[in-house]
């Protein structure tokens, strides 16, 4: 059995991530300050003897004594771009002060660190698909920097701990992801049209709908988080995500169908800053890992929508 921390435990991936590792038989210490999650993610997991909840902001240092840490997930930070941009300068100290707290956790236990990075860091990408090796076309002073120049800090602060203290770290470059659990006002896309599908409201698209997005389901990528995290001799980074790219407007039509839904589609203008394109290159992630992701987006949309009507009042 390993003692696991994973930071921002109560979000929509970490809540997936702990309840994984408690059925793999570890004991999960989870920590979240329920800024852009929720208790409702893991109220199921408090039952259980191995799994111990604790209320901290990791922008504060975090000292855990009652245990040896074997490894940590690093997934505190907001992810949505409605939750980071509404606190920006709180979302560039989760990514600098808040990373260097959790890396000093690791150090100071010996534990294996596994970062849980963005595909935004790659920003407007001028490559496509986005390889591993692509450094990226990001704005510096835009309203999506805190995030994207905040994580790619984050990677930077990884492989510097790792270069002057031998640590032992992971990172992975997630890309949209989707599933039970998505916060009904985090603005992401996947959740705003369920929401809007299922209220038969019109479903808002932002420009003119052919940007484009490859969307993984959640099991999927809490497989692809496993596998990276107790790979031998490979830190990464490495891109996890679905390559199957769809344009926005395609999304919205199968959410439609799927939810039988009568709403019409409307436009808006394109956000400052909104990637045209993103898909995955995984090339890296079949070779390293064995992974590659196995839920269709027709059959994970259907378990997403599921959920929304049991818990949509």
């Amino acid at each position: 059995m390993k003692t696991i921390l994973v930071t921002g435990g109560a979000g929509f991936l970490g809540s997936h991530l702990c309840q994984f590792l408690l059925d793999k038989g570890d004991y999960v210490v989870a920590l979240d300050n329920f800024l852009t999650s929720s208790g409702g993610n893991i109220s199921h997991l408090l039952p259980n003897k191995n799994f111990e909840f604790i209320q901290h902001d990791i922008i504060s240092p975090f000292y855990h004594e009652k245990k040896k840490v074997d490894q940590i997930y690093n997934l505190a930070c907001p992810a949505s771009p409605v939750h980071y941009q509404k606190n920006a300068i709180r979302t560039v100290k989760a990514n600098t002060i808040g990373m260097i707290n959790v890396l000093g956790l690791a150090k100071k236990h010996g534990a294996r660190i596994f970062q849980a990075s963005t595909s935004e860091i790659y920003g407007d990408p001028l490559e496509h698909p986005q390889r591993e090796d692509y450094r990226g076309n990001v704005s510096t002073i835009g309203p999506r920097a805190c995030y994207d120049e905040g994580k790619r800090v984050a990677e930077t602060l990884c492989f510097d701990y790792r270069r002057q203290h031998s640590m032992e770290i992971r990172i992975a470059r997630i890309f949209n992801t989707y599933g039970p659990r998505m916060a009904f006002n985090d603005g992401r896309v996947v959740s705003n049209f369920i929401i809007q599908a299922l209220k038969n409201q019109d479903l808002t698209i932002y420009g003119d709908g052919r940007q484009t997005r490859s969307f993984c389901y959640v099991s999927d990528l809490i497989g692809g988080f496993y596998k990276l995290m107790n790979a031998d001799n490979f830190s990464g980074p490495v891109n996890l995500g679905n390559p199957l790219e769809k344009t926005i407007l395609e999304i919205a039509e199968l959410v439609i169908k799927i939810s039988g839904s009568s709403s019409k589609i409307i436009r808006k203008s394109l956000p400052e800053d909104d990637p045209r394109r993103r898909q995955p290159d995984i090339s890296l992630a079949k070779a390293r890992l064995g992974w590659e992701p196995k839920i269709s987006l027709e059959d994970g949309l259907q378990k997403t929508i599921s959920w929304f009507q049991d818990h949509l009042s």
